[in-house]
């Protein structure tokens, strides 16, 4: 009788089998193969696209296909902070739709990954209990190490003494991307975020709510606000394509590099219409109140730019969007978070208006730098500047949206916020 118990224990249906296989494959060979297809993957795209672009320039009569899969991984290594020189002349700037392309690959690959070993270690209630759990920083570590491996060995194979990327600033910006991006997409595939954020005050999760809101909706602004000045001055964009001469292939490969640098064009708009505003060369200025121009390369993104001279007088008032935005924001935000209490909406939106103003800080200052020789050495948002408005304009934004909203919860849903209450507190 007794004989037959292990086995009626022991026996397991198929789904729950295929689930622990799922979950439990090789940690070291998924984590590191994970980290090398994250850059690969994007990699092989920058590849593909340079040889595209190879053939459409000339139709292939000069140099080789290997010149085009060069050209594709140095621009992949440029999207990692590389830089390189053109001729002698030093190109910093950074194309962050690259970037953003391997950010989002390194998030998905991620989250695969952290799928595919949650099996490993304690189960959540032994997590609980206390015991330690070092699955994710130990398949954080195996990503990166195949992450920052492959990177190196793209500059080692694609860097020439003429065009000298940087590898040491390769390895940092992997190393920031893997942490930043990765590590959290590990987490949450493996389930561990939701445990580890079980413990944090209902108060921290709302302001982090609320500042990506906050920071989503404002790059949204200022990707419209670009839009719309590039739209009403189509016609300088068309001219500058016509004195180009360019042909079909041309056209594909300015096209190219306009959605490519889309996200720096966004961070420029959004550092104007905070008030600071940019420089597009040594000794200019764009902000909204005055614009002081001189010889621009011929690029018909540049057509977005404003007229030089004296601004309209609305332009000024463009300072109060941002109050708006942010207020907006928390008000839409706090609707899945309510409370009845007015220190607490205040605190979520003022904490995350400051955290969305610090966010797009350092997207503005990565935005920048030398894409050419004399005056084009120096083409950026002001950062510095552009933070701290967004900081104060944000912070009050939000605080008082997170008043309005707050006051306007207490007289139409008194019950229900603190049921809600009730339920984060436990």
């Amino acid at each position: 009788m007794t004989s037959l118990l292990p086995a009626a224990t022991s026996r397991r249906s198929a789904s729950e089998v295929s689930a622990d296989l799922t979950t439990r494959r090789p940690l070291v060979l998924i984590a590191t193969f994970g980290g090398i297809a994250a850059a690969a993957a994007t990699l092989l795209v920058c590849m593909a696209f340079g040889v595209i672009g190879w053939f459409l320039t000339d139709g292939g009569s000069h140099g080789a296909p290997r010149d085009g899969l060069r050209t594709g991984a140095l621009a992949w290594l440029m999207g990692h902070g590389s830089g390189l020189r053109v001729e002698g002349v030093p190109i910093t700037a950074v194309p962050l739709g690259i970037t953003a392309v391997c950010a989002w690959a390194a998030w998905r690959i991620g989250q695969r990954v952290g799928s595919s070993i949650s099996g490993h270690g304690p189960d959540s209630d032994a997590v609980v209990d206390g015991d330690r759990d070092f699955v994710v920083p130990f398949a954080l570590t195996l990503f990166t190490a195949g992450y920052v491996v492959t990177a190196v060995v793209t500059a080692s194979v694609a860097a020439t003494p003429e065009t000298a990327p940087s590898t040491l600033r390769v390895i940092l910006w992997s190393l920031l991307l893997c942490a930043l991006v990765a590590g959290p997409a590990i987490a949450v595939g493996s389930g561990r975020a939701a445990i580890w954020t079980s413990y944090l005050p209902a108060t921290l999760g709302a302001s982090a709510h609320a500042a990506r809101r906050i920071l989503v909706l404002w790059v949204a602004v200022s990707l419209v606000a670009f839009a719309v000045s590039l739209v009403l001055d189509f016609s300088t964009a068309a001219n500058v394509m016509s004195q180009l001469h360019a042909d079909t292939g041309a056209v594909v490969l300015i096209t190219v590099l306009s959605l490519v640098l889309l996200p720096n064009a966004v961070a420029f708009s959004g550092s104007y219409l905070l008030g600071p505003g940019f420089t597009v060369g040594t000794g200019t200025l764009v902000t909204p109140g005055a614009v002081v121009l001189g010889p621009l390369p011929t690029f018909p993104m540049l057509a977005a730019l404003p007229d030089e001279g004296q601004t309209p007088g609305w332009t000024p008032w463009l300072i109060l969007l941002p109050l708006v935005v942010a207020f907006v924001a928390v008000v839409l935000c706090q609707r899945s978070w309510p409370t009845n209490r007015y220190d607490e909406g205040a605190l979520r939106g003022c904490v995350g208006g400051v955290c969305a103003g610090i966010g797009f800080g350092v997207l503005a200052w990565l935005a920048g730098g030398a894409v050419g020789p004399g005056r084009m050495s120096d083409i950026a948002p002001f950062a510095s500047e552009a933070m701290l408005h967004a900081v104060t304009s944000f912070g009050i934004g939000g605080l008082l949206g997170g008043l309005a909203i707050t006051w306007w919860q207490r007289r139409t849903m008194p019950v229900a916020i603190h049921m809600n209450e009730s339920v984060l507190e436990h």
